[in-house]
């Protein structure tokens, strides 16, 4: 079985009537010293597949691997550990983010094995010269006065080009030594969230969230501080709202408890445990409240982060409709210094027939 899947140049099968396998697309992920494991689970998926299961259960891959595997396996998939089975959509959100993964890794290596090269050429051009140096000195071809002309070119390469040699050494230490990201990580720099795109000797281009590329010279990006969101843990995330300041404290406990519940309901979203803080009073009528709470990735995938937020925030939205929470401006004084001479009419009735007849003037000229 393992010849079969190898000799498949596409993710195609029979049984998934010409459209990409996502079992066979997941053997073809995995490396070479997981293809074991790898076979005991394709074999598993493309079992599913053939009987239309829509769900694969722990003791589905406990047939063809040991338990602590199994439950090694489950925990690979989103929200599989809480609910014991593994959907076709977090399989197939687990494969394309393993494919993407994989594309990045083989993009950077693809990216350092050029920039290696191109740093191998220019120390074979730079030992190359010190041997030619050397060898005319051991002949005795080269006087006092060539090396005195020749150290004297040199001062004036150096001079000229001085810039350049301290740049072009700044960006092989950011490359090789600081290394502080790598092709397709997000990172902020400077405020603006860009993903890698592709990493030079000199630049490193960048594709910023309209998917304009920016190129930054690796000097400089040795001397700004740069958040990679790919090698970060899981983030947290946080979120604010107002109360007033006479809204009772009993309805946002019960806020409090509701919100809560629905973040711990979302296991695979959100830690547990949030927290609940109070942060200030404003203009003596409003209570600014914030809810501080972690997520289950990072901001990689900012796409996903926002997603469930927006989950949560319409859930809140929720809760405050059903507790009569909403925004009320605030009352305002109007002072009334004059009224219309006819003082026992209806003042409004006296401004209603004023702009009546102000409207039929307009109209009659």
């Amino acid at each position: 079985m393992a010849s079969s899947f190898s000799e498949k140049q596409n993710p195609v099968c029979g049984a998934c009537k010409g459209s990409i396998c996502w079992p066979v697309a997941l053997w073809k992920l995995l490396d070479d010293d997981n293809q074991t494991l790898a076979l005991e689970l394709v074999t598993a998926l493309v079992i599913s597949a053939v009987v239309n299961i829509q769900y694969i259960y722990v003791d589905d891959l406990m047939r063809f691997m040991q338990e602590d595997e199994a439950q090694k396996t489950m925990s690979l998939f989103e929200g599989a550990s809480e609910s014991g089975r593994i959907s076709r959509s977090s399989l197939k959100n687990w494969v394309v983010n393993a494919f993407r993964e994989r594309r990045a890794l083989a993009l950077t290596l693809n990216d350092t094995r050029t920039a290696v090269n191109k740093l191998h050429h220019m120390v074979n051009i730079l030992v190359s010269v010190i041997i030619g140096l050397i060898w005319l000195i051991i002949l005795n071809i080269a006087t006092s006065k060539f090396l005195l002309f020749v150290s004297s070119q040199v001062v004036l390469v150096a001079f000229v080009f001085g810039n350049t040699c301290k740049n072009v050494f700044e960006s092989i230490i950011f490359l090789f030594i600081v290394h502080p990201f790598d092709v397709g990580d997000r990172c902020e720099i400077e405020g603006v969230q860009m993903i890698v795109e592709e990493m030079n000797i000199l630049t490193t281009i960048f594709l910023r969230y309209d998917n304009s590329k920016v190129v930054y010279p690796n000097s400089i990006l040795l001397t700004k501080p740069i958040n990679n969101y790919y090698r970060s843990p899981d983030m947290g995330d946080a979120i604010e709202f107002h109360f007033h300041i006479l809204t009772p404290p009993e309805k946002i406990a019960i806020i409090k408890q509701k919100i809560f519940s629905y973040i711990e309901s979302k296991k695979e979203h959100w830690y547990p445990t949030p927290m609940f803080v109070l942060k200030d009073i404003e203009n003596l009528n409003m209570i600014r409240v914030a809810v501080w709470l972690q997520h289950r990735i990072n901001y990689q995938d900012i796409a996903e982060r926002w997603a469930r937020r927006a989950l949560l925030l319409e859930e809140c939205i929720k809760i405050f409709r059903e507790h009569d929470i909403d925004y009320r401006f605030l009352p305002w004084n109007v002072n009334i210094r004059s009224l219309p001479h006819d003082a026992h009419a209806d003042p409004l009735s006296n401004w209603t027939r004023a702009a009546y007849e102000g409207e039929r003037e307009v109209v009659h000229r």
